[in-house]
């Protein structure tokens, strides 16, 4: 309704700043000397009514591009193709045995075998794990990664060799799914992962609106400050958008893997995946609780979160049928206009008053940073993750990240005239 009236006034101005300036144009009864002065007046009202013209188009082509985005969103929900599209889950492994647990959840929760084929890409020639891959049979498909030479690393990294490893490993599989087995998208799990109930119906609802919106570039499963007390328990529907890279089960399309693979880096996949350069502005999709849940304390990473952290993520319990509900409010233009407007709507209050439980008035509320050093100071205060990719907060949006806290919403937000992300922060 909104958008039709829109554009009804739009057409109504349009209309009534052309009678105006007929009706001043051809006024009969002018002097020579009030002619003058009539062609100046004329002039500035030309310029008026242009400018009026040039901001009634922007707003009639806003509501246009609005109406199209809705349009498109519906059509593809539609479509044949997109409701029975094949999409494999690529599940990473090395020398872990536990990859069992992580193929169990997806089997047991897998909706249809044949539209979600599990394909295991295997690294580092472990035989013990090959076998408890191949003692699944043909519920699982099994692909090895040839190249196990050695990686020259350069001296003062030695110590990372692993993470050049799983560089090397991931752009070989990616390669595979997409340019040889020739899948269209494909979702990425790593061996110390188990999924929710809903996994399948995460990823398939939020399929059409990945192909939909060309600045989104990912769907992930993962919300990176998902404990129980920092997620709101009753809303497992709620997703939104942000400009962090969650990974930890994720969705990739072809298009986006055809533009990173000829330069995919030898190692730290996932910090390069998040600089700008590669980012370009894009965002993905994350939920509230958090459809996957790690269990891997041990790895090249050392643990590095685990205990402190990760094993404290939620995982949702409680099933969502995503592929039923209008996801549209995910798209950009709807997202920018109602979620960002509505955080800068909400009362300002600060991290002290929330935590005592002083504040007396409905939620959302808004606790607002103006530096790197406020903002993990309030983030440790109020048990956040408080570090930086390429500048970006974990599960930021526009600088935004949304929590809650005793059941209420808060935006972690910065100053109403944000200039954007400062990669000196990280």
């Amino acid at each position: 309704m909104r958008i039709k009236r829109t554009l009804t006034i739009g057409f109504i101005f349009t209309i009534w700043t052309s009678v105006l300036f007929i009706t001043y144009l051809y006024h009969p009864g002018q002097s020579n000397d009030d002619s003058g002065k009539l062609n100046n007046k004329m002039v500035i009202l030309e310029q008026g009514i242009s400018e009026e013209f040039a901001k009634n188009d922007v707003m009639i082509k806003d509501a246009q591009k609005l109406l199209e985005t809705k349009k498109i969103t519906k059509d593809m929900l539609m479509r044949e193709d997109i409701r029975n599209v094949k999409i494999p889950i690529l599940v990473f492994a090395c020398n872990r045995v536990t990859v069992t647990r992580c193929l169990d959840s997806l089997i047991r929760f897998r909706p249809d075998p044949d539209r979600f084929p599990i394909i295991v890409s295997q690294d580092c020639n472990h035989d013990e794990t090959k076998q408890a891959i191949e003692n699944y049979g043909s519920q699982v498909s099994l692909i090895q990664q040839p190249d196990q030479s050695d990686i020259q690393v350069p001296p003062k990294e030695k110590k990372f060799r692993g993470y050049f490893k799983i560089s090397r490993h991931y752009g070989w599989a990616l390669n595979q799914m997409f340019f040889n087995f020739n899948f269209s998208t494909v979702i990425i799990v790593e061996d110390d992962l188990e999924v929710a109930p809903d996994f399948f119906e995460y990823f398939l609802g939020a399929y059409p609106v990945l192909l939909a919106d060309e600045t989104l570039w990912c769907v992930s499963a993962w919300n990176d400050n998902g404990k129980e007390d920092l997620v709101n328990m009753q809303r497992p529907d709620l997703l939104y958008r942000t400009d962090f890279f969650p990974g930890l089960g994720w969705m990739l399309t072809k298009n986006v893997w055809s533009e990173l693979y000829t330069k995919w880096p030898r190692a730290y996949w996932d910090d390069w995946i998040r600089d700008p350069s590669q980012r370009k502005g894009r965002s993905c999709i994350r939920p509230e609780i958090s459809r996957t849940r790690t269990f891997g304390k041990t790895g090249v990473s050392n643990g590095m979160f685990f205990e402190k952290h990760l094993k404290y993520i939620k995982l949702n319990e409680e099933p969502v049928p995503f592929t039923k509900m209008d996801l549209s409010y995910l798209l950009k233009d709807n997202y920018d206009n109602e979620f960002v407007k509505k955080v800068y709507q909400s009362p300002v209050i600060n991290y002290e008053d929330l935590k005592a439980d002083k504040v007396d008035y409905e939620d959302p509320y808004r606790i607002v940073y103006r530096s790197r050093e406020e903002y993990k100071r309030i983030t440790k205060k109020l048990g956040l993750m408080d570090d930086f990719k390429s500048g970006v907060p974990r599960t930021a949006y526009k600088g935004i990240v949304t929590f809650h806290y005793k059941g209420r919403m808060v935006h972690l937000a910065p100053n109403v005239n944000w200039k954007g992300y400062d990669v000196t922060w990280s």
